[in-house]
This record gives C-alpha cells, sequence and structure tokens, in this order.
C-alpha cells in the first residue's frame, strides 16, 4: 500500500474544495430557481457550457479577457431570462413532472446548438494569472485553483448581500418564501421568476469561465458538471443554501481523495453514491416521522 505524506492530503483536499466551489456555483443556481419557482431546472449545466465557450469566443475575436468574461456572463444570464420567458412561463400552471421534461428538452436542445455553432473540438482558455504553481505546506497548487475558490466565495459574498440587504432581494426571497403572500404585497412573482433563472444561469456561467482553465471546453461539458451541482443541491435539500455549500464542498472533497488515494475511474460514482446515502437516509427519516405521528 503506497504511503502518502501530509502535503500529498493537503494536496487533494485543496483540489477537492476548488472543484467542490464549482458545484456549489451550480447547486445555488438550482436552489434559487427552485425555491422561487418551484422547477428543477436541469438545463443549468449547459448554461456553464455557454459561459465559457462564449468566453473563448470573445477572447478569439480579439477582446480583452475582462470584458469577455463580463459580457460573457451578461449574455447568458439574458439566455436565463429568454428561456424562463419562453418554455418555463407558458406552462407554469402545467403538473412539476411536465416542467421538469421541458428543462431537460431545453438542456438537449441547448446542448444541440452548441455542437452546431462550436463543434467537437475542445477549445482551451488561458489561466487569469499564469505562473509557477505555488507551495504550500509542501502540496503544489495551481493559481487556478485559488482564482475558482477566490471567485466562489465572491459570489456568495454578493448572493449574500444582495439577498439580505437589497429591496429588490429580499423580494425574490419572498417569493421563495410564500409566493401568494407576496404577490398580495405587490410583489412581481414573474418577474421574481425571470430574475431567478437570470441570476442562476449567470451564477453558472461564472463556473463555467473559471474552470475553464483546468479543463478543455467542449459542447457537452455541461452535463457532467450540471448533474454534480444537482447532487450537491439535493444534499442541501433543495431549499437550504448553506447546506448546498457543505454538500457541493464535500462532494468535491470526496472525489478529490477517491482518485488521489483509489483510482479516478471510479470518482464520479461517489456523486452519485453520495446522492443514494442522502436519499435513503431521507427516506428512512421520513419513515420514522410517519412512525412516530
Amino acid at each position: 500500500m503506497p504511503q502518502y505524506a501530509l502535503s500529498d492530503y493537503i494536496q487533494l483536499l485543496v483540489s477537492g474544495v476548488s472543484i467542490g466551489s464549482i458545484y456549489v456555483l451550480i447547486a445555488l443556481g438550482f436552489i434559487t430557481i427552485y425555491n422561487v419557482t418551484g422547477v428543477i431546472n436541469l438545463a443549468q449545466g449547459e448554461f456553464v457550457m455557454l459561459g465559457a465557450m462564449l468566453a473563448v469566443t470573445l477572447l478569439g475575436l480579439g477582446l480583452p479577457f475582462i470584458p469577455a468574461a463580463l459580457v460573457s456572463v451578461a449574455l447568458v444570464t439574458c439566455v436565463g431570462v429568454i428561456t424562463h420567458r419562453l418554455t418555463i412561463q407558458p406552462a407554469r400552471h402545467a403538473p412539476e413532472v411536465s416542467l421538469i421534461m421541458i428543462t431537460l428538452g431545453t438542456a438537449i436542445a441547448v446542448r444541440g446548438l452548441g455542437l452546431l455553432f462550436w463543434g467537437t473540438i475542445p477549445y482551451a482558455l488561458p489561466e487569469f494569472t499564469p505562473g509557477a504553481p505555488l507551495q504550500i505546506m509542501g502540496a503544489v497548487l495551481s493559481r487556478q485553483r485559488i482564482w475558482i475558490m477566490g471567485v466562489a466565495l465572491v459570489v456568495l459574498i454578493i448572493l449574500y448581500l444582495f439577498f439580505e440587504h437589497t429591496l429588490l432581494g429580499k423580494a425574490v426571497r419572498a417569493c421563495s418564501i410564500n409566493r401568494g403572500s407576496a404577490e398580495v404585497s405587490g410583489v412581481d412573482s414573474s418577474a421574481m421568476s425571470h430574475l431567478s433563472y437570470g441570476i442562476s444561469a449567470g451564477m453558472s456561467a461564472v463556473a463555467g469561465i473559471v474552470i475553464a482553465p483546468l479543463t478543455l471546453v467542449t459542447y457537452d461539458m455541461g452535463l457532467g458538471l450540471g448533474l454534480k451541482g444537482f447532487i450537491a443541491a439535493i444534499m442541501g435539500g433543495m431549499v437550504s443554501a448553506p447546506a448546498a455549500v457543505a454538500g457541493g464542498l464535500v462532494l468535491g472533497v470526496l472525489e478529490s481523495f477517491t482518485a488521489g488515494l483509489l483510482t479516478s475511474g471510479i470518482k464520479d460514482g461517489v456523486a452519485f453514491l453520495a446522492l443514494f446515502v442522502v436519499l435513503v437516509g431521507r427516506t428512512m427519516n421520513l419513515s420514522m416521522r410517519r412512525r412516530r405521528s
């Protein structure tokens, strides 16, 4: 059995936290939409792909990186709003299963458009700050992973300030708590639904842009990332942002340690095993509550 030094565990931990930060951003997108609209948006991962692809395209057109990233996030945010307006809002009174199928169809359509526009060729996005990796307690850490964790933290802070200290954010929260009462109070629930889709799409676009330098950008990259983000959201109960943050980080760390200590071949299976454990645990908890009642 191979022997591992403390630096190896530190490196796996930091790598897990960095990839878990991506899952957190995607999971928060799922939760934001679900809390306001009651819809599980299975197209969330495709917004990740769009953010990365648009950034690559704009850079190729000669736009500097920061403007390219900002324009990409803005465009994907608009795509999120348009997606809600054209797909979910007309069917808002349909059964939940129908709405989920609509989002699944949207994901397939967006992925197909990505294949049409960008093809199967993988693209690369340069690191934000190229340079030699950093040394932390013997572990080697790429600069891009620091960017990933830093950007995720900044996004979380911005979201907290928006939802807690702005009237618009409080209106979105009011719709998520009690849509009917919010409408009686004068809140435009349709506008808040549009906004929730836009915010979620923008967060996913940010996730796609910051992870792109670590992995090649392809038209189908959003599928796997979207599933991992969804699992992190499920771990958070689809309603709790702090629990989703914890779930995303735990999922990233579990994958990192599994790939580093065992084999990378079963890394993806860890996410679905975690989902299975969470669902079984909640089913047992619900069964026990029913027996007590």
